[in-house]
């Protein structure tokens, strides 16, 4: 399976905004947004015009590296919104907020989205019952999601759970009380329910050059 291994700050600035892919870190002095780092590369420094091309393609990468999918997860995607009868930039959206990874990250469990896809490659999620190991599954309405009863899945998720710095659970969610960490999804997730901090996305941008 590919996966990106350069350091993940370097795509917060290339798109010159804060992507929250490193937890509390981003938070803190050590942001390179805080201090204002140009762009990675040689001429990073140089602010040129972009392109209506090149404007369009850093939505989607944005939008890529936020939720943290490849191209060809995101084709995906695309091909499962626009079957959809209502718009498909905002089933899109929908769609990668279903991620089991992105539910585990907005429920608290984890500290950003590649921390929660670590927890459910390890197997420490449960859903609906059964051991689940596929970050990229999309959860549907009453799918609970557990955490493993084992002593070392239990003091990870807690020790998250502790963030300082963590966003309100959304509304299509809600955390179950009990001894072990535990939500469901009540509902299909909405566009007023994505993530506030890419809520700003032009998804209109993204689906013209998706369907290029």
């Amino acid at each position: 399976m590919a996966r990106y291994t350069d350091p993940v700050c370097k795509r917060c600035r290339r798109e010159q905004q804060k992507l929250y892919l490193k937890g509390s870190r981003c938070y803190s002095p050590k942001c390179p947004i805080d201090r204002e780092m140009p762009a990675p590369g040689m001429h990073g420094h140089r602010k040129g015009k972009m392109s209506e091309y090149g404007i369009r393609l850093r939505e989607k990468q944005k939008l890529k590296f936020f939720y943290g999918v490849l191209e060809r997860q995101f084709r995906r995607y695309f091909v499962v919104a626009s079957r959809s009868a209502e718009n498909t930039g905002e089933q899109l959206l929908t769609v990668l907020e279903r991620r089991l990874d992105n539910v585990i990250h907005r429920l608290g469990f984890a500290p950003s989205r590649a921390a929660a896809r670590q927890l459910v490659a390890h197997g420490h999620i449960v859903l609906n019952g059964y051991k689940c190991d596929i970050p990229s599954l999309l959860v549907k309405p009453n799918d609970v999601i557990k955490v493993k009863g084992r002593p070392n899945s239990l003091q990870l998720v807690k020790l998250f759970l502790q963030e300082t710095h963590k966003e309100p659970v959304p509304d299509f969610l809600e955390v179950i009380p009990g001894e072990n960490p535990e939500g469901r999804m009540s509902r299909m997730p909405s566009r007023s329910d994505v993530d506030p901090r890419i809520a700003d996305i032009r998804e209109q941008l993204i689906i013209e050059i998706a369907t290029r």
